[in-house]
């Protein structure tokens, strides 16, 4: 099971996760005014996503589907 949380991402991937990461937050910001829902869902994306770049590690590529970045 530790193989499958080992770092599998570069820089160039995580600079990736993580603007999309601040994309999502703002968006969730903006969003949680209008439709909470949309809001929390955006945030959970949002907050997976930041998880994502912070640790280096990208789920579908532990899942074995080849990404590009």
């Amino acid at each position: 099971m530790s193989k499958f949380f080992a770092p599998n991402l570069e820089t160039r991937g995580r600079i990736v996760r993580g603007v999309a990461a601040i994309l999502l937050l703002l968006g969730a910001l903006y969003a949680l005014t209008e439709a909470w829902w949309l809001g929390l869902i955006l945030l959970v994306c949002g907050g997976f996503t930041l998880f994502e770049a912070v640790r280096g590690w990208c789920v579908v590529r532990a899942c074995g589907v080849k990404t590009r970045l």
